[in-house]
């Protein structure tokens, strides 16, 4: 039997946490915000759903790609975020998508847009659904909606392994992607948290970042052309290794939110499968002599595949350390030569700003393993490695996560993150500063002390990455309205900085504001003359980057 998606949270409908995992995060939870016992909201039943009526009626040539089951609406009518969650657990699905269209051709595509147009009809494109930004949500609008859902467009159609590359359809999800590569001895490499229910088309729309912090880690980066079904036709960018032919067609597409059109297939840079791996822990003292050691590890050339530095809190929430140092998590891989070399000379350059290995990394070599050493989404398999330390360890706390959220929702939790960019330059103060407006934001709203930890995701030569976790006990009645001041107070931090709203989990409706202020006008300006080109009845993804 296919499993089925939970309608109200994250994953497959009988996943989730264990018990024992919930008792240590109520514990760690009543003791961060005093309180003897936390409210627990139970999750929706399909049964308990109120739908409002279809407010379009299909036409019979389009029926047999096209759903009005409850299911199929609810499923469609939120992404992943807080806010979403909050709705979800409330039993508010008063805004669903009319329709859920489940195209198996480009010219279902096609015929979908033609009926959009004729009938005043809003187009939703939808991979995943785990936008965690307002992305996939129908907007409130008199119009019927419509989500289409790309699932039927889920194989991986030729692989060129002279030049590591294959044509995918854009539907596919991360597992389904990865498991018809590895036969062959391939791999994508790209796990962003939302890997196991996120497509690559979805991938591509949003900019996305994979769980590596150094290298080919953005989807922008193993993009090699797209193919796009717009209200207008279809664009392809010639499959090239690179191009100064102007401004390049594919870019254009990468980031553009569902706006433009629809990612049918896109060819990509693969990889052959990771088979070493050199990993170990450092702990700091001192979070800025950490972030020096970041910088200059990033700065050395020796292109580590995770240095991901954890603050003090969150090493702490991710039962690393104990809450008095920060970590940076270190790993090098290969695909067959040795690496040893270059982690000992960023281990060096750790120790020599002041960090302390957490284990005794003078291990002999790694054994021969099939699996991506930071794969979040392929667990049948464990890659040997070089030294055990808390690498594995953040990675199935990384896991979890999105798990949590659903959790801690339930039992009136403000659990919620946004992550940004900076220079090396201004990142120090950069990070105090943001940090503490989010945290006076939490004491004026909530009344209570909150919690703000900070990792660094990714990191570049000339900057990095901050992504911020934030904790807050809420009023069960008010948690969209308090995680809405907290958040807008952070935002409104960061950009005065001149930081970005967001650096891999896009932009949406949620991060819409922020983005108008980063955005140049005459960009903004430029990108509404393209979709008015593109979609000129303005069926695609209202609202979302710009307004129609």
């Amino acid at each position: 039997m296919e499993q089925k998606l939970k309608f109200w949270g994250w994953g497959y409908e009988g996943q989730g946490l264990d018990e024992q995992y919930i008792r240590q995060v109520e514990t760690l939870a009543k003791a961060l915000f005093g309180i003897a016992e936390l409210p627990r909201l139970t999750p929706p039943t399909l049964a308990s759903l109120e739908l409002r009526s279809p407010r379009c009626q299909v036409p019979e040539t389009l029926k047999s790609v096209c759903s009005t089951d409850k299911y199929d609406r609810a499923l469609h009518s939120y992404g992943q975020s807080f806010y979403d969650a909050v709705r979800k657990l409330n039993n508010d699905f008063s805004n669903p998508p009319d329709v859920v269209a489940y195209p198996k051709s480009e010219q279902d595509i096609v015929d979908l847009y033609a009926w959009a147009a004729d009938e005043g009809v809003t187009i939703i494109p939808f991979g995943g659904g785990t936008s965690v930004v307002g992305g996939v949500e129908p907007p409130q609008s008199d119009r019927p909606v419509v989500a289409m859902n790309l699932r039927r467009f889920d194989r991986v159609l030729e692989v060129d392994e002279q030049s590591l590359a294959a044509r995918i359809q854009g539907g596919i999800y991360g597992p389904d992607l990865e498991a018809q590569l590895k036969p062959m001895g391939y791999t994508l490499r790209f796990f962003p948290q939302s890997f196991e229910f996120s497509t690559l088309g979805g991938w591509i729309a949003t900019r996305a970042g994979g769980h590596f912090v150094m290298g080919p880690t953005h989807i922008d980066d193993l993009v090699e052309s797209v193919r796009v079904v717009t209200p207008k036709g279809i664009i392809e960018s010639r499959r090239l290794p690179g191009s100064g032919a102007g401004p390049s067609p594919d870019r254009m597409m990468i980031g553009s939110e569902g706006i433009l059109g629809v990612i049918t297939e896109a060819w990509v840079r693969i990889r052959r499968r990771t088979t070493r791996k050199w990993s170990a822990s450092i702990h700091f003292s001192d979070y800025d002599a950490a972030l020096e050691a970041v910088k200059d590890i990033a700065q050395s050339g020796l292109m580590p595949s995770n240095c991901r530095l954890l603050d003090a809190r969150e090493a702490m929430l991710n039962g690393i350390a104990a809450g008095d140092c920060s970590v940076l998590v270190l790993a090098f891989e290969s695909c067959g030569e040795c690496c040893e070399d270059r982690f000992r000379q960023a281990l060096n350059i750790a120790e020599n700003a002041g960090g302390l290995p957490s284990i005794d990394v003078s291990a002999g070599d790694a054994k021969q393993g099939n699996e991506s050493a930071e794969s979040v989404g392929s667990k049948d398999e464990e890659l040997a490695t070089v030294g055990e330390d808390s690498s594995e360890q953040w990675k199935q706390s990384f896991l979890k996560m999105p798990y949590l959220r659903e959790y801690l929702c339930a039992r009136g939790i403000i659990n919620e993150t946004f992550e940004t960019a900076m220079t090396w330059e201004r990142l120090p103060e950069f990070i105090r500063s943001v940090r503490r407006a989010t945290i006076e934001a939490i004491k004026e709203v909530t009344g209570r002390t909150g919690f703000v930890s900070c990792r660094l995701t990714h990191v570049y030569a000339d900057g990095a990455a901050p992504y911020f976790t934030f904790l807050a006990y809420g009023d069960p009645e008010r948690m969209i309205e308090q995680c809405e001041a907290i958040k807008t107070a952070a935002a409104n931090r960061l950009i005065e900085l001149g930081g970005t709203i967001t650096h891999h989990h896009a932009v949406g409706r949620d991060h819409r504001p922020w983005y108008d202020q980063q955005r140049p006008d005459l960009f903004a300006q430029s990108l509404q003359a393209v979709k008015a080109q593109l979609d000129p009845d303005a069926i695609l993804n209202p609202g979302v980057l710009i307004d129609p």
